[in-house]
C-alpha cells in the first residue's frame, strides 16, 4: 500500500462525485462534513438533507455564509456543489467510500448504558499509541445519520476507527453495522432502556446483537461476561462467524479484573488478566461501571493489536464528560459542593450504579437530582419505585425528583428523607440552590429529554 500523503484533503470534488454518483458544478476540495448548517465550519462540506421538520436546501447560504467549500444537494444551488438524486442516500455512499479507502481497524460499539464514554475511552487509549490517526464519532452520533456522517469524516490515513451505534427499534443497528462494517464489535451492556418498544429484556439483547450481523471476516466479538443475556449475544456472535472475546469480573471472562479497590484520588486500581498479559492499571473515573467500561476498552485493545500498556496509563488519564460523569465543584455557603453531571441519560441500571458511586462519596449530605427514565413502558411506575432501594444503601439525604413518571417514587421516599417533587428542570434547579451547602455531594441524572443539564449549567456557569 502507497503512503499517504499528509497534505491531501478529506474529499476533492472528483473524489464525492465518484463515490455518490452525482455532478460537480465546479473544483473544490473540503476538509470536513456537516448536515447541520450551524456546526459548519471553513472548508466543510455542507450535506442539505431534507428532514420531517426542515430541509437542508433552505440552508445552503448560511452554510457557505460559515466557510462551507462545497455543498451536496438534490437541487442546483448557487455555490459550489455536488447535484445528486438523493442527499440521505448520497451520504451513505460516502461513509462507505471512506471506509473502503482508509486502512483503518474499525471498533463498532453499542450497549443499552456506557456507548459514549467507552468510546471516547477506547479513542483515547488508542490514539495514545497511534496520535492522531484514530478517528471516532463525535458527540452521540450513533443513528442513521451519524453513523454515516461520522463515517464520512474519516481521514484517509485513519489507522482506528471508532464508532458508536445506537437504536431503539429493533433492525436499526442491522442497518448500521453493514456501513460501519467493523473488526471488532462490543456490546458494553444490556439494561431496559426503550424496553417500551421491546417488551422483554431479552429482545433487547437480540436488537443490540444485530451488530455482529457487520463484522468483518475473522472480526472479534466483545461481550459482558457478568449480563444476564451473556449466552444469547454469544449464539448471536458465533451465528456471524465471530471470535468471541468477553470481559467482566465473573471467572470465566476472557478480561476480568482479578482485583480493584478505591484509589486515592477517586478512581480504581485495577488488577486485570487478559488471554496473554496481566495488567494492573488505574482508572481515573470512579463507579464499578467504569472498571467495567475500562475491561471493555482493554479487550477491543486486544483484538485489535493495541498497546495495552497505552491503553492503562490512558485510562488513568480519563475524565468526566459533560453529561456523562463530569465532576464540578461549585460555590455553596461558606464553601464547596461538588457537582455529578450524569444528565445526559438515564435507565434502571444506569440509575443504580451511579446511586451506588455517590453512596461512596465522601460528603456532608449526599443529594440526588433524579429525573424520570423514559421509554420503560408499562413497568414505568414500577421501575421508577424500584430506585427507592439504591438511593437508601447510598445513604442520600436530600432527593429533588423530576418529572410525573417519578411520582411512584416520591411516595416511597417521603417519609424517609427531605424530599421535592417538582415538574420540570427549571423548578430543580430553583430547589437545588435552595438547599445546597458547604460539604454536599450532588448526583444529577436523568433522560435527555428531561433537561437536567439545564440544572447543571445554572450552578456551573456552563452554556446549555
Amino acid at each position: 500500500m502507497c503512503p499517504v500523503r499528509e497534505d491531501l484533503p478529506l474529499w476533492t470534488f472528483h473524489e464525492i462525485a465518484e463515490a455518490t454518483g452525482g455532478q460537480a458544478s465546479r473544483a473544490f476540495t473540503v476538509s470536513g462534513v456537516a448536515f447541520d448548517s450551524r456546526e459548519v465550519g471553513p472548508g466543510d462540506l455542507f450535506v442539505a438533507l431534507k428532514g420531517e421538520a426542515a430541509d437542508g436546501h433552505a440552508f445552503v447560504d448560511r452554510a457557505f455564509a460559515a466557510g462551507a467549500a462545497g455543498a451536496l444537494v438534490s437541487s442546483p444551488v448557487d455555490h459550489p456543489h455536488i447535484l445528486v438524486p438523493d442527499t440521505m442516500a448520497a451520504l451513505e455512499a460516502l461513509g462507505r467510500a471512506a471506509r473502503a479507502r482508509a486502512p483503518a481497524k474499525i471498533i463498532g460499539v453499542t450497549g443499552s448504558v456506557g456507548k459514549t464514554g467507552t468510546k471516547e475511552a477506547l479513542f483515547a487509549a488508542l490514539d495514545r499509541m497511534r496520535p492522531g490517526k484514530v478517528h471516532r464519532s463525535v458527540k452521540s452520533y450513533n443513528n442513521h445519520v451519524g453513523v454515516p456522517l461520522s463515517l464520512a469524516r474519516m481521514p484517509r490515513d485513519t489507522l482506528f476507527g471508532i464508532f458508536e451505534m445506537g437504536m431503539n427499534h429493533a433492525g436499526e443497528l442491522s442497518a448500521l453495522t453493514r456501513l460501519v462494517r467493523p473488526h471488532a464489535a462490543l456490546v458494553t451492556a444490556i439494561a431496559p432502556a426503550h424496553i417500551e418498544f421491546f417488551g422483554t429484556i431479552e429482545a433487547i439483547a437480540r436488537a443490540k446483537a444485530e451488530i455482529f450481523e457487520g463484522l468483518e471476516p475473522g472480526g472479534t466479538a466483545i461481550i459482558p461476561y457478568d449480563s444476564p443475556q451473556r449466552d444469547l449475544l454469544i449464539a448471536a456472535a458465533r451465528d456471524h462467524g465471530a471470535a468471541i472475546l468477553t470481559f467482566g469480573m465473573g471467572e470465566g471472562a476472557d478480561v476480568r479484573a482479578l482485583e480493584s479497590v478505591p484509589a486515592r484520588d477517586g478512581g480504581s486500581l485495577v488488577t486485570a488478566r487478559l488471554p496473554q498479559a496481566e495488567l494492573c492499571f488505574t482508572v481515573a473515573l470512579p463507579g464499578d461501571h467504569w472498571v467495567s467500561n475500562a475491561l471493555a476498552v482493554l479487550a477491543v485493545v486486544e483484538a485489535v493489536g493495541g498497546d495495552l500498556a497505552a491503553a492503562g496509563l490512558a485510562l488513568a488519564e480519563m475524565s468526566g464528560l459533560p453529561g456523562r460523569g463530569a465532576r464540578t465543584r461549585v460555590k455553596a455557603g461558606m464553601g464547596e459542593a461538588l457537582i455529578i453531571d450524569e444528565s445526559y441519560n438515564a435507565n434502571p441500571l444506569s440509575m443504580a450504579a451511579t446511586l451506588a458511586q455517590l453512596g461512596r462519596e465522601k460528603a456532608r449530605r449526599r443529594v440526588v437530582v433524579l429525573g424520570a427514565m423514559k421509554e420503560l413502558g408499562a413497568r414505568s411506575a414500577e421501575m421508577h419505585a424500584e430506585l427507592a432501594g439504591p438511593i437508601e444503601h447510598a445513604g442520600v439525604d436530600v432527593a429533588i425528583l423530576v418529572g410525573d413518571e417519578m411520582a411512584p417514587l416520591a411516595s416511597r421516599l417521603e417519609a424517609h428523607l427531605t424530599l421535592e417533587h417538582v415538574p420540570d428542570a427549571s423548578e430543580a434547579a430553583r430547589a437545588l440552590r435552595e438547599v445546597l451547602s458547604a460539604g454536599d455531594a450532588v448526583l444529577v441524572k436523568g433522560s435527555n429529554s428531561v433537561g437536567l443539564s439545564r440544572v447543571v449549567a445554572a450552578l456551573t456557569g456552563g452554556e446549555d
